[in-house]
């Protein structure tokens, strides 16, 4: 048997490609849409790629499943798990097959088991590994958004992403009979490879660790701990982090049916003038240079989102998906990869790119670009109770909650576009997050909004916090 797990550090997604050497054929689970390293892997294995599946309707990614399908001639096997609301809309496609509990999908010697797991969907199947080449007895299972690594899957994404009220008790209570009659059913013994790690916004306390096993997790996973179900809801609940806005698409695209991508697209170097072009049209513009780059001139009316760990994130929450996207970025590598992240997330549409020239193509057309004014934490805790004077702090609710500069307004920077209509454009903004990063995103954003007067407060509340300055925590 051959097992290969493939990681997207930027989505914390996992996708595994399991099979038989000796049968040639294998299976591909919760595959993204870089199908390219699937089939190149199987290639590299020899053996065919002859099915592909997915633990349940994803909500962080947009799914390569049906485009691995399609490109392989593979059976795509979809779970025909959960109410109506949530089945797959292309399951009448001729290479679709339906899957439920007790159900197997085979590639020769190599037998997955569906286990129906819901909880933190409906829909949600586990597979268990079986190689009867070696033995007839599970070797592991893939959980997909149900066990993790030291936590499982959220129960309150149906309504808290997707909208779809009065789901996240009925889940957590779900979640916690699919832990009991998971872990009655099988060996602690049992490995398990999750759908995600650490940095994943699918749980509130995910490891980084890619593999454990169902014994160990009884023992040190707080969700296997709860002997009383209303408690493990209570508790499954409480601190979930804010889901990005951009689920709601991923439920309803890989709900649907994802758009088959073919490949990823090369964008087109424009000409540095394409950037009035696109200014004065009111177009997407992502700025995606670091943030000390960005810092030393930004062009107003652009998005800045840095290209790194946690660009499809932002990408996701800030991004329109109806509108073409057009990069500002500091070569064809940088823009590339920007294209390749959006795909991921179904930002499809990418139209173009500039070079940094274009900067001063701008200041020579329309006047300077915006140099970051920053301000020390001495400072913004001396003039933030001015009159006329906003300390917005664009950290999650949680953090605020947990400790604050006095007299700050919190909007979290996933929510800060669409509450712009309170944020005093005409005053001065003194702006912080933790550290820096969503501060700089947030600038382009007010900014984008007619602010003249940004501060930034560059060592963020971290700095603030271990400055000895006064603190304020939420009250329960």
């Amino acid at each position: 048997m051959i097992l290969k797990r493939f990681y997207n550090e930027k989505l914390a997604q996992a996708s595994y490609l399991v099979g038989c050497p000796r049968c040639g054929e294998s299976i591909v689970i919760d595959p993204n849409r870089d199908i390219a390293q699937y089939l190149d892997s199987a290639k590299a294995e020899g053996v065919k790629v002859t099915a592909v599946t997915e633990t349940h309707i994803h909500a962080d990614y947009l799914s390569g499943s049906r485009e691995l399908a399609a490109a392989s001639g593979a059976t795509l096997y979809l779970s025909d798990e959960g109410d109506s609301d949530w089945k797959y809309e292309f399951s009448n496609e001729e290479n679709v097959k339906l899957v439920k509990d007790g159900d197997e999908i085979r590639a020769g010697s190599v037998r997955l088991n569906v286990v129906r797991t819901p909880g933190h969907t409906p829909e949600h199947i586990s597979f268990v590994l079986v190689d009867e080449a070696t033995l007839d007895e599970p070797l592991g299972s893939f959980t997909g958004d149900f066990i993790f690594v030291g936590d499982v899957g959220r129960p309150d994404l149906l309504e808290r992403a997707a909208g779809v009220s009065g789901t996240m008790e009925l889940g957590a209570k779900s979640m916690f009979q699919s832990l009991k009659q998971f872990q009655s059913r099988y060996e602690g013994q049992l490995i398990l490879w999750p759908g995600h790690g650490a940095g994943s916004a699918c749980g509130k306390s995910l490891s980084g660790v890619p593999v454990t096993t169902l014994g160990y997790e009884a023992k040190a996973n707080w969700a296997f701990k709860a002997t009383q179900e209303q408690a493990f809801v209570e508790s499954i609940l409480m601190g979930q982090p804010d889901p990005p806005a951009y689920f709601k698409h991923m439920k309803r695209m890989n709900k649907s049916g994802p758009a088959i991508l073919g490949a990823f697209k090369t964008p087109s170097h424009e000409q540095d003038a394409a950037l009035l072009r696109w200014l004065d049209a009111g177009e997407v513009i992502v700025d995606i240079r670091s943030v000390s780059e960005v810092a030393h001139g930004a062009i107003p009316g652009a998005y800045h989102i840095p290209l790194g760990k946690s660009f499809p994130n932002w990408a996701g929450w800030l991004l329109p998906f109806d509108r073409p996207i057009h990069l500002l970025a500091n070569s064809a590598e940088q823009a590339a990869e920007a294209v390749y992240d959006l795909a991921m997330i179904g930002l499809d549409d990418v139209r173009g790119w500039v070079g940094t020239s274009a900067i001063r193509f701008y200041e020579e057309s329309r006047g300077h670009a915006y140099v970051t004014s920053q301000i020390s934490i001495q400072d913004a805790a001396k003039v933030g109770h001015l009159p006329h004077t906003m300390v917005l702090d664009v950290r999650a609710k949680s953090e605020y909650d947990h400790g604050h500069i006095p007299g700050s307004t919190n909007i979290p920077l996933g929510h800060l576009e669409e509450q712009i209509a309170s944020v005093p454009t005409n005053q001065l903004i003194i702006v912080h997050c933790a550290g820096g990063m969503r501060s700089m995103i947030a600038q382009s954003i007010l900014r984008k909004h007619g602010a003249k007067q940004i501060r930034n407060m560059p060592g963020g509340f971290m700095e603030y916090a271990e400055s000895g300055l006064p603190i304020e925590i939420a009250s329960a």
